[in-house]
């Protein structure tokens, strides 16, 4: 639903969305957490950690976005098992072996799209150019394309190895913009980003003056960014986003 009445925009009067894929239209946090459960076992049976979702996804994310900030070089394999690596220390654990470290960084590829993303985007690209602006590396990307995304088609992908640095960092988001007029035509006002993410997304976007559209899913630390993230629309899912172009369009043709 649109919940920025002071925005005139409809959601048709765009020509390009660009994506968050991990935690908007692949479930970045399930996986990671069945990954986890191994090393949270290790912990005392009354530690806080223990069968808490939403606390371990927390931790983990916290020494993920050190990384981002501190190593925004880092391929995103190699980011993503150093947080690991990191998240064990925090938690006065051993450090996993080399063999445990690079097993969790090879399995973004197991990650699961949510169920309404596929037909979601097949639905969107009738309308939009789709362009994947994503934390990840290439490879990583490439096996979510032949997996949980199989089937999709997107226009365009840039991902932080490609930019070299990570969301939030503007200059991820000015290279969207750059790649969107020099390969499409489309100027920035002609971008809707759309992303789980408030932090790493919205954030930038309110900065940046993006129209952004939040995916709401499992939620996110809203209260703590509210003053910082002015996104226009927010809907559960990416299929209730395509079911709202619709709409708009039915109406536009009456």
């Amino acid at each position: 639903m649109k919940v920025r009445p002071d925005d005139s925009n409809e959601l048709r009067d765009f020509k390009l969305i660009s994506f968050d894929v991990y935690g908007t239209l692949v479930d970045w946090e399930t996986g990671t957490f069945d990954q986890l459960k191994p090393l949270v076992a290790k912990l005392p049976t009354n530690h806080p950690l223990q069968n808490n979702f939403d606390g371990t996804i927390a931790a983990f994310h916290q020494e993920e976005e050190a990384l981002c900030r501190t190593q925004p070089g880092l391929n995103y394999r190699a980011l993503y098992s150093g947080a690991y690596t990191n998240l064990a220390a925090t938690l006065s654990l051993p450090k996993p072996s080399e063999i445990e470290i690079e097993a969790f960084g090879s399995q973004v590829k197991n990650w699961q799209a949510f169920p309404d993303t596929v037909e979601a985007l097949h639905r969107l690209s009738k309308d939009y150019k789709l362009v994947v602006l994503s934390n990840v590396d290439n490879e990583s990307f490439k096996d979510t394309l032949a997996g949980a995304l199989k089937g999709v088609k997107f226009d365009a992908i840039y991902t932080a190895e490609n930019i070299g640095s990570y969301k939030p960092d503007l200059n991820n988001f000015h290279y969207l913009f750059n790649h969107a007029k020099e390969d499409f035509g489309v100027e920035k006002e002609q971008v809707l980003h759309t992303g789980h993410g408030l932090k790493a997304d919205h954030v930038a976007a309110k900065q940046l003056g993006l129209t952004s559209v939040w995916i709401e899913r499992s939620g996110g630390p809203l209260d703590e960014v509210k003053d910082k993230v002015a996104f226009t629309w927010q809907f559960k899912t990416m299929g209730d986003m395509a079911d709202a172009v619709a709409d708009e369009a039915a109406i536009g043709d009456l």
